[in-house]
């Protein structure tokens, strides 16, 4: 698979007359070798991938991981370098340059500190973007990749039931945040070990349960803290950065009531959201266009008086944000294979709902990978 892709984005260098990607996104490299770590830059340690549109790869990365990468890393060779020896990481590069006429980069991903050596060795008009090659060969999955979705959904519904199950009157947030986390780590390494043969590949959630409750239930990012929910508030809880299983995302959000809804007006502005994540559903499926996706949802919560809160949603892969968004000015056209993350949302000045879901377009809609019921008698607990 790591293998194929490679070739493939070999091809597509040749087709833009590039000599050589330099690959700095941990995501990009590995869809395209099949290695990770999970330190890169917040240590100051940068791994690059030397990608020539013909020649060996080559992968530079920390001696510190190279245990890592030579079991994982499907390239051609591995070059470690060690901290403060020598010239560090920056050894291997004037010599994979040298030749190239054309390079390609990650100008949005490409650490500030290598971006000025490769700079120092590149003249700014010979640069072109690697990006857009990616972010284009990512947009359609393959088999395997819908495979993990559909897994990482399981992952993301396990998750939503613990919360949901977890939240009650007098319970503080953190403790539904334990539950998600174990529920989704031992659905994970069910999985993980029932269709996987990657005893590396670690099932356990690493990522802050996004959730709020009261009170705090407009902060869209809020982190569980130790607030006790009370009867009758709202809960949110969101899982976009805690389903990563085997390093595929997804989203799935859901908001909740303890009890009742002591507030009845916040009973309308639920409904306003699960009817605009309808309304694009409804407009969810090949052949048509990212933005109407997103305009179909955002004239369902604007016909009700509210603005909408932010785009209707985002393809997803190996990475939380891939190509395209369902946002105004994405004309990119909806193709089978695509995995987003679709939500209905509203805000107002003292409440905010909103429910999420990851879908698969398919050949005449789509398929929906995250179950979990919605309707407002479901959701009050």
């Amino acid at each position: 698979m790591f293998t194929q892709r490679l070739t493939q984005f070999r091809k597509r260098l040749s087709a833009g007359e590039i000599d050589v990607a330099l690959i700095t996104d941990e995501d990009c490299i590995y869809y395209l070798t099949g290695y990770y770590d999970y330190l890169h830059m917040e240590f100051g340690r940068p791994t690059i991938l030397v990608v020539p549109k013909d020649g060996e790869s080559l992968l530079i990365t920390p001696t510190i991981d190279v245990i890592a990468a030579y079991a994982s890393a499907q390239v051609d060779r591995i070059a470690p370098w060690n901290d403060g020896a020598g010239e560090e990481w920056r050894t291997k590069l004037p010599d994979a340059l040298r030749n190239a006429a054309r390079v390609a980069i990650e100008p949005d991903h490409m650490p500030p500190v290598v971006r000025s050596y490769v700079g120092e060795l590149v003249e700014e008009e010979n640069l072109a973007n690697a990006t857009s090659i990616l972010a284009d060969m990512r947009m359609i999955k393959s088999p395997q990749e819908l495979q993990l979705a559909r897994h990482a959904g399981l992952v993301a519904g396990a998750m939503m039931s613990a919360g949901r199950a977890a939240i009650g009157d007098g319970v503080p947030e953190y403790e539904v945040a334990i539950a998600t986390s174990q529920a989704g780590t031992r659905k994970a390494a069910e999985l993980l070990a029932a269709h996987y043969d990657d005893e590396d590949m670690s099932p356990n959630t690493h990522f802050l349960q996004i959730m709020a409750s009261g009170k705090e239930i407009t902060k869209t990012h809020h982190r569980a803290s130790t607030r006790i929910m009370k009867h009758g508030e709202p809960v949110f809880l969101c899982f976009c950065g805690m389903t990563n299983f085997h390093r595929f995302k997804l989203g799935h959000d859901r908001t909740f009531w303890i009890g009742e809804i002591a507030d009845k007006s916040q009973a309308a502005v639920y409904e306003v959201a699960v009817a605009s994540q309808q309304a694009a559903l409804d407009a969810l499926r090949p052949g048509v266009t990212a933005q109407s996706v997103h305009e179909a949802y955002a004239e369902v919560i604007q016909a009700a008086g509210y603005e909408y809160p932010f785009r209707c949603g985002r393809a997803t892969g190996y990475s939380f944000l891939e190509k395209p968004q369902l946002v105004t000015g994405d004309t990119t056209i909806l193709q089978p294979g695509m995995v987003f993350a679709v939500d209905g949302s509203v805000s107002v000045e003292t409440f905010r709902a909103q429910v999420g879901d990851s879908f698969i377009v398919t050949e005449d809609g789509y398929e929906a990978l995250t179950h979990h019921p919605k309707s407002l008698q479901d959701v009050i607990l």
